[in-house]
């Protein structure tokens, strides 16, 4: 199912098409200007529009969507005798065209190859990021597939974006997209902030950098974070926890662009975009004056909101295949399988701290696997779950939300024994391989004696040939 926006001043034209498109399991809305549609891209997938109506023209239409988002496609309806207008569209950036009076099967088969570029073009676009950020982008459900649909359109804007959702969500992760999907990564850094981090008295000098004396302790001058990410983007992690005094300072900063670093008297320029998280109701929070109402709404020039991981279960099967898989690849165990039984209690478990705590649980059960595949026994066995339910992991809710790396704690993920563990088992299984399984040539190359090995083997659940 895809959803259509349909432009026309015509109500004839607009029920007809809409009638023919939604018994076709398409989602149809409505705009009778240019105007209005442009209030309702949201979700559009493909957009069909007159050419001549009242106001703002089709072809003004299509120039301001381009402008927004040329990944979707444009379908122009034009009366006959205008086609040399309609080709001239088309290059301007419309898919293709139709001419009045149109026929209702050619509508919905131009429609379709158009929903089809579109996929493509998505998908080259994702495929581009996740060669940038160097990982995959998992996430195929209505609701993730609007929100990188969202982030990729905001992307090229170059506005203060604020990102929030629960605590481990992966706002970091859409607020890494944001800047990866910029005009900005070509040549600007990319520079984090963890407002919860920091304690309060020193927040102002390290966003805004501080001068040589400025305050006990600062034996050097400084530049502040700001200053690092000029000509780039500054994401602001936790944003709500920025104390009331340095929130003035901020709104500043977006307002004029410009920054003074504690302790001096000079005004600095700076050139940054701010991708704002948090996982608070600023807005509720601003209304009852727990937050700068004024910095709320120049920080939410555009809210982008993460959903909770039990809003998107059907993801949850490639999330813990892609994670089994880079888990398997740090801990030097090769490939792992999931076997089906777990994935469908993983599918079912309430992920009380969403993506980073299935991440955690996914760690945990590579780094401590015995064989090539990830059981429901094991999981079961490690944290008292059952087929439905999974025991809470403990979270900070102030803590930075990576929505996916691995913390270093026993309570957040694999302890560091069980990581030296997992990769001694790689190391060793592979030696096994690289030996065909000859456990006294292994146990010379790996540079200890035979007897040491046997007992890892044994220990690892790992088996090669007793001797030469």
């Amino acid at each position: 199912m895809s959803n259509i926006l349909l432009v026309d001043d015509e109500p004839g034209v607009l029920f007809t098409l809409q009638e023919v498109l939604v018994d076709r399991g398409h989602t149809v809305v409505t705009a009778p200007s240019g105007a209005e549609a442009l209030t309702r891209l949201d979700d559009a997938e493909v957009v069909v529009t007159d050419l001549n109506m009242p106001g703002m023209s089709g072809l003004e239409l299509i120039a301001a969507i381009n402008a927004r988002d040329a990944a979707l496609p444009m379908i122009l309806l034009t009366a006959h005798g205008s086609e040399r207008i309609a080709v001239a569209a088309v290059k301007a950036g419309a898919y293709d065209y139709l001419t009045k009076p149109f026929d209702i099967d050619e509508v919905a088969v131009v429609i379709e190859r158009a929903l089809e570029a579109r996929h493509l073009r998505v998908a080259n676009r994702r495929h581009a990021v996740e060669h940038a950020l160097g990982r995959r982008i998992v996430g195929d459900s209505p609701v993730m597939r609007r929100l990188f649909d969202a982030t990729a359109r905001v992307a090229a804007r170059d506005v203060t974006v604020l990102v929030r959702g629960e605590t481990g969500t992966g706002k970091e992760f859409i607020a890494t997209l944001l800047h990866a999907q910029s005009k900005r990564a070509a040549t600007g850094p990319l520079v984090r902030f963890n407002c919860a981090a920091i304690p309060a008295e020193l927040a102002e000098a390290e966003l805004f950098g501080h001068t040589r004396g400025a305050f006990t302790g600062a034996s050097t001058a400084r530049a502040g974070f700001f200053a690092e990410a000029d000509g780039g983007t500054l994401i602001l992690d936790e944003v709500g926890e920025l104390p009331v005094g340095v929130q003035a300072k901020l709104l500043r900063a977006l307002q004029e662009g410009e920054i003074q670093p504690v302790g001096s008297g000079r005004v600095e320029k700076v050139d940054v975009r701010v991708v704002a998280s948090t996982n608070r109701d600023l807005a509720a929070e601003a209304r009852a004056g727990g937050f700068r109402e004024d910095l709320y709404y120049r920080l939410a020039v555009v809210e982008l909101v993460v959903p909770p991981l039990r809003d998107r279960r059907s993801d949850i099967p490639a999330l813990a295949a892609e994670l089994a898989r880079r888990y398997g690849d740090k801990f030097g165990t090769g490939t792992l399988a999931i076997e089906g039984a777990l994935i469908d209690a993983l599918s079912q478990a309430p992920w009380p701290g969403n993506v980073r705590q299935l991440e955690n649980t996914i760690a945990r059960l590579a780094a401590l696997a015995t064989g090539t595949e990830l059981r429901l026994a094991d999981w079961q066995e490690q944290s008292g779950a059952t087929a439905t339910t999974v025991q809470p992991i403990a979270l900070s809710e102030t803590a930075a939300d990576s929505g996916g790396d691995v913390a270093g704690s026993s309570e957040l993920g694999p302890s560091l024994k069980e990581q030296v563990e997992a990769f001694e088992r790689g190391v060793v299984a592979r030696m096994l391989v690289a030996t065909g399984g000859n456990q006294s040539e292994a146990a010379r190359r790996l540079g200890t004696s035979r007897v040491t090995l046997v007992d890892k083997l044994r220990k690892y659940g790992l088996s090669g040939k007793k001797s030469d």
